[in-house]
């Protein structure tokens, strides 16, 4: 019998993608903000540049991290795909010992994987199980 591995983690990548985006219109508005200042300041009493830069710097970074960010979901949510499908056609045992059966699927919900047996149960997967 053919496993599967379903995931029900939509707002994961959805939130990142928010994030990002608006971090995006965030540096976008900064950016021509600082034009438009520059553009209409008084000759006669000029802006410090230092402070802008600094800002642009800031803005950078954080566009970076929100970047990164996304990665590192995008590589998390992988490899828990990776881990769900493994166990698929094993044999796992709870913690305590009192459910025990073959994999035929994985459900990856909000609060982490689950594993439903051959027998029709369902089994978290966690610390404390044993797979064989």
């Amino acid at each position: 019998m053919v496993g599967s591995v379903t995931s029900v983690q939509p707002g994961a990548t959805t939130a990142a993608s928010d994030a990002a985006s608006k971090t995006a219109v965030d540096y976008q508005s900064f950016l021509r903000l600082l034009v438009a200042e520059m553009k209409n300041q008084d000759p006669t009493k000029p802006m410090d540049s230092t402070q802008f830069v600094a800002q642009l710097a800031s803005f950078s970074q954080v566009e970076q991290s929100v970047q990164i960010n996304n990665r590192l979901d995008q590589l998390l949510q992988a490899s828990t795909l990776a881990q769900a499908d493994a166990i698929i056609g094993r044999t796992i045992t709870s913690a305590d010992g009192k459910i025990s059966g073959k994999v035929e699927e994985v459900r990856l919900t909000s609060s982490g994987a689950v594993a439903v047996l051959d027998t029709g149960k369902e089994l978290p997967v966690g610390p404390g199980i044993v797979i064989s």
